[in-house]
Order: C-alpha cells, then sequence, then structure tokens
C-alpha cells in the first residue's frame, strides 16, 4: 500500500493484514518502554482542515510512539485562513519533507486528490473528508470487534458477525467507512436510520439491510455489535430540524437506551466513534455500562494508527 484513503477499496488481506499488525502494536504498547525505533527519521505531518480532538492526537500519539517527527498543521491561524490552496499547502508540506501526511478535511474527495496529484511524493493517510471516508476509524472499530467477538482473533475476518450501524447515515464518514470494511470481513450490517437521515440509492445496496427504527431491527436480529452515530447537527440546515421532527422523538426511535440495551444478547458489546451526544442518540447508562467498549475504541485507536504508518512507511523496508 502506498496510501490509505478509503476501506473501499482495502482488500480482505490488506485489512486483516492491518489489523494483525494493530495488535502486535497494543502488545508493545504494555511494555514499560512504549516507545518503537521504527519510523526514526521519518516526517509525518498532521494537516487539519477540520477540528479534531481524538483523532489528531491518536495519530500524533502513534507516529511519537513509532519515533517519527510530528508536524501539527491547524488550517486555522494558518496562511489557509489567508487564502492558501490545498495545493501550496501542500507544496510547502512536500518542500519541509514530509514522509506521510495525515489530513482531515471538510470537503469529500480532498484526500484522494492529495494523494493522486503529484503534489505530495510521500504517503497519504485519510483522517475524514467530509462525509466520505474515515478508513482508521473503521479499522480501529474493526479491530475492537475482533478482540472482544471472535474467538481467535489472530489473521481472522469478522465471518458471520451482525453488527448495527444506528443514527445519522447520511453524514457520517464512519458509517460510509464501516459499511465497506465490515462486508469486506465477513460481518453482516444493517443500518437504521429515519429515511431523512440515509444517502440516496443505499438500498441498492444488496450487502446492506436497512431498517427505519431501531425496535424493527432488533425485532429482526440478535446483533453482536451495535454502534451508535452521533446526530450531526453542524451539517443539517437548520440544526437538525429539517432531518428529524424533535430531539425527544428522534431519541424515542433511534436511542439506546436501558430498555433497549436489555434486548441485546449478553455478549452485545455497544459502541460509538465519539464525541457523544448523550441524552440523544445514547443513554449515559447506555454509553457507561459494562458493555460499552467506547473508551477503549479511542485506545485501540493508536494501537491501529500505528500499524497504518508502520505498515505505509516501513512496512516494505521491514520484509526486505
Amino acid at each position: 500500500m502506498k496510501h490509505l484513503l478509503t476501506t473501499k477499496d482495502l482488500s480482505r488481506e490488506d485489512a486483516i493484514r492491518i489489523l494483525d499488525t494493530a495488535g502486535q502494536m497494543a502488545a508493545t504498547q504494555e511494555r514499560e518502554i512504549r516507545k518503537l525505533p521504527t519510523l526514526r527519521g521519518k516526517t509525518v505531518v498532521n494537516l487539519f482542515f477540520e477540528d479534531s480532538t481524538r483523532t489528531r492526537i491518536s495519530f500524533e500519539a502513534a507516529a511519537k510512539r513509532l519515533s517519527a517527527d510530528v508536524i501539527n498543521f491547524s488550517a486555522k491561524g494558518s496562511s489557509v485562513s489567508k487564502g492558501e490552496s490545498l495545493k501550496d499547502t501542500a507544496l510547502t508540506l512536500q518542500a519541509m519533507g514530509a514522509d506521510a501526511v495525515v489530513v482531515r478535511h471538510w470537503a469529500s474527495g480532498a484526500a484522494e486528490r492529495l494523494a493522486t496529484s503529484g503534489w505530495i511524493h510521500g504517503s497519504v493517510l485519510n483522517a475524514g473528508d467530509g462525509t466520505h471516508q474515515h478508513p482508521t476509524q473503521a479499522l480501529l472499530d474493526a479491530y475492537t470487534m475482533r478482540r472482544h467477538l471472535v474467538e481467535s482473533p489472530g489473521a481472522a475476518g469478522l465471518d458471520g458477525l451482525r453488527v448495527a450501524i444506528v443514527g445519522d447515515i447520511l453524514h457520517s464518514r464512519v458509517a460510509g467507512s464501516n459499511g465497506y470494511l465490515l462486508n469486506t470481513l465477513g460481518a453482516k450490517v444493517s443500518l437504521v436510520a429515519p429515511p431523512t437521515l440515509l444517502p440516496v440509492g443505499i438500498t441498492a445496496r444488496p450487502e446492506l439491510e436497512v431498517f427505519y427504527t431501531l425496535d424493527d431491527a432488533l425485532d429482526a436480529h440478535e446483533y453482536d455489535a451495535i454502534m451508535m452515530l452521533r446526530v450531526q447537527r453542524e451539517r443539517m440546515t437548520g440544526g437538525g430540524a429539517a432531518f428529524f421532527p424533535s430531539p425527544e422523538e428522534y431519541s424515542r426511535m433511534y436511542g439506546l437506551d436501558a430498555a433497549r440495551m436489555a434486548r441485546l444478547p449478553e455478549h452485545a458489546i455497544v459502541m460509538h466513534p465519539g464525541p457523544m451526544n448523550r441524552g440523544l442518540e445514547i443513554s449515559a447508562e447506555a454509553a457507561d455500562s459494562p458493555r460499552s467498549v467506547i473508551v477503549e475504541q479511542v485506545s485501540n485507536g493508536v494501537a491501529v494508527r500505528m500499524a497504518a504508518l508502520y505498515l505505509l512507511l516501513a512496512g516494505e523496508e521491514a520484509a526486505a
């Protein structure tokens, strides 16, 4: 792999390779000295055109634990806020000797544009582009599921697992990435959302089952994992008023509460990419329950991003 832009084109073999490598990286983080010399001399640039806490810090921690030099670039207060184009920003980073650029951008397709333009010679990792893709989030979600739900997770996919993704599918790059990756790894995916929060044409994808209420989905199947999505009001006209009648109505139809938790199998895990709107898509009881792996998802994100950086920047050298 040269870049990590989308889960749509990620093969099962490559996906499992990343998950297996993440397991090895996680094991090193339990040692007294957690830093590895693997990427010493490499430079990783975090290029963020959108606000982020979890993803940016996770990538920074991952790169530093692999001994890479890290440059954090925020669009706010930079030349971008003065009108500098993506191209000129990329050329500046290339001049600084960036071996990898981790990019988050408000425009769908921005990461692919960077990777295919020739402006940057190093690897590009997509940390979220618009409502399009967020591949490392899907990979850390799959890694978390594999740890909890697969008996022998090494060199295994998620074959036969049933996963429900619930909420604002329309604006969620997490849902988009997970839909492809989970299917590639053998899981069966249900999408649960009001019709107004589903992408046009989603029902034409035979590998995805669609439900219009959470209760209908729970009536139909026993789920191994249920992933609640944040309602992204900042991407909605009128803060959500055009997409659902009221927060109370949304929570009543799609929120995960104690009563719906009780309908899940005992082994089922509760997931959320964060940040959470407690009381809207998920109750405090569900978020803080023993079944919740939401905090673990954050820690697993570091291991998965270490794996991605390692395989992109040192994988071929290590294999030689």
